[in-house]
């Protein structure tokens, strides 16, 4: 299976979507609740014949981004009960809260299951979400850390000294003047697109610590879609 993130201008109007290839025969077109767009789409399918569907499919798209968009930003506030939606990856996935012998949480089907032998306690139910939020952001950052490394010339000048997953404000990660990266461990809720542009702008600070022209020019050359992962995330993270 591989993933592949394009944009598709019609008109003045933009669609970014990301294609999922997998054996299959036909192609589907999908708006998430989040109003980003995926294509699931047979492996040999050419970009062309998905992007004649999807101008076909463009005033459907767009009417039910702007359907999905009028629930956005999503009520901060958590309650930690059964059937209440938690962001994971940039998907919503429903809360289901079950009495069980062991606790733990899963993924399962469009549910975080969260198992506990005190099922009305909500703060315990919150300490098990958060302790797997975190578990999850440590280990799919390390694997989106090395994927972005690929996109430097030579990899290992940018690899990080460390990495620390934290609860932070204001900001969503940052590198240290000593190498080690710092990533909120709120994006574990953002795309995984939107998570690589945080990566990869921490990444560049490696050989340009400010933000300035040669900063850009780097982050340009190794993300040239950079500007639009970033509209992104604010606007699903907000």
């Amino acid at each position: 299976m591989s993933v592949e993130l394009r944009r598709l201008m019609v008109g003045s109007q933009a669609i970014e979507y990301v294609i999922t290839r997998r054996e299959r025969k036909t192609l589907e077109i999908a708006v998430e609740p989040d109003a980003s767009v995926s294509v699931a789409a047979p492996i040999d399918a050419s970009i062309d014949a998905i992007e004649i569907r999807l101008r076909r499919r463009a005033a459907w798209i767009m009417r039910q981004q702007r359907y999905f968009l009028q629930f956005l930003p999503r009520t901060p506030e958590r309650l930690f009960i059964s059937g209440e939606t938690h962001l994971y990856l940039g998907r919503q996935y429903r809360l289901k809260v079950v009495p069980h012998v062991q606790e733990g949480v899963k993924l399962t089907r469009g549910f975080i299951v969260v198992q506990t032998h005190r099922p009305n306690s909500t703060e315990v139910t919150r300490e098990l979400v958060d302790a797997w939020y975190r578990e999850r952001a440590n280990v799919k950052f390390a694997e989106r850390t090395e994927h972005n490394l690929g996109r430097f010339p030579d990899p290992e000048a940018f690899r990080p000294r460390g990495l620390i997953v934290r609860q932070i404000k204001q900001r969503w990660g940052s590198m240290s003047p000593t190498g080690r990266l710092l990533l909120n461990r709120r994006l574990i809720e953002a795309p995984v697109d939107a998570i690589d542009y945080v990566i990869t702008h921490e990444l560049c600070h490696i050989a340009e610590p400010n933000h300035g022209a040669a900063f850009y020019e780097l982050l340009d050359r190794v993300l040239p879609d950079w500007q639009h992962r970033k509209q992104r995330l604010e606007r699903i993270m907000a």
